[in-house]
């Protein structure tokens, strides 16, 4: 959009198709940061499918990596890629080796890998003691988590154009910084706030999914996400290993983890004297509706 101001341009296009999602991201994006815009969309005005497409493609010159022989339609950032069409198309077929670019395969044993990741207001600051970026920390956790086989999705979703779509996915840093950062969530976070997360968590990504992101509702929860965000600082150890990202271990000074209390050792401070009562009072209306229903049988 920025460029498109800059230049001066009317008319924008892209190369998206009318079956995926990308076209609608693309067209209410433009349309919230430049109203007046006009989008124009080739391949799907034109209703080319993939394999006339790919012809007219070779017929011009156009450089793409895609050809008959290899017709998959490939989107990658470094955050993820993701892999589509070609045999991919019957959800019975196997992804191949082939495929992949990302994740080494997983079923190749490789020596463990330990890492260390440090979160400040719920976002990556170190690994292994070292500062990073964001950029930095995904682009390392890519290479590292990738070559342990880490963050290989198979699955079939459904598209906001109404169709169900099976896709592979690549997310080897994505997947062992979410997997991170939700074990330090669960010791920084209050329970109230992290059941009530998850739905936000949810719903923005839907929106997000869905083409929403310059949407009222998504700038309104990003506020929500950085609040639920700012005690999840501390340090997370995890194995990246044979296709999994596995935290053993969590640390932090926001943490809501009270050993005196978890610990069912001598010297624990809980009183389990408690219990009793705060179970009855709990209980109650569930109690009281389910005597109501015994008598009517």
């Amino acid at each position: 959009a920025n460029a498109a101001k800059k230049h001066g341009a009317t008319i924008l296009a892209h190369g998206c198709t009318g079956k995926g999602n990308d076209q609608v991201r693309f067209e209410v994006g433009i349309a919230n940061l430049i109203p007046d815009m006009t989008c124009i969309a080739p391949v799907r005005d034109y209703a080319m499918t993939r394999d006339k497409a790919i012809e007219f493609a070779e017929l011009n010159n156009l450089p793409i990596d895609q050809n008959k022989k290899n017709p998959y339609s490939i989107d990658a950032n470094v955050w993820g890629r993701a892999i589509e069409t070609g045999f991919l198309e019957d959800i019975w077929n196997a992804p191949i080796e082939d495929i992949y670019a990302y994740t080494s395969d997983p079923t190749i044993a490789r020596e463990p890998d330990e890492v260390l990741i440090t979160f400040k207001n719920g976002g990556p600051v170190a690994i292994d003691g070292r500062p990073v970026s964001m950029l930095q920390a995904i682009q390392e956790l890519n290479k590292r988590a990738g070559a342990q086989g880490v963050g290989r999705i198979d699955m079939v979703e459904d598209r906001l154009v109404g169709i169900k779509s099976r896709e592979v996915y690549e997310a080897p840093g994505a997947m062992a910084l979410i997997a991170a950062h939700e074990e330090l969530a669960n010791v920084t976070v209050e329970r109230e706030l992290a059941r009530f997360g998850r739905g936000v968590s949810q719903r923005w990504t839907e929106l997000v999914y869905d083409g929403m992101w310059f949407s009222p509702l998504k700038r309104a929860l990003d506020v929500f996400l950085d609040d639920l965000n700012s005690t999840i600082s501390g340090e997370v150890r995890m194995i990246l290993h044979a296709g999994r990202a596995v935290v053993t271990g969590r640390r932090s000074d926001q943490s809501l983890y009270d050993f005196d209390l978890a610990t069912y050792d001598t010297g624990d401070t809980y009183d389990q004297t408690k219990a009793k009562g705060f179970i009855d009072i709990y209980g109650m209306s569930s109690s009281i509706a389910a005597r109501r229903d015994l008598q009517g049988k």
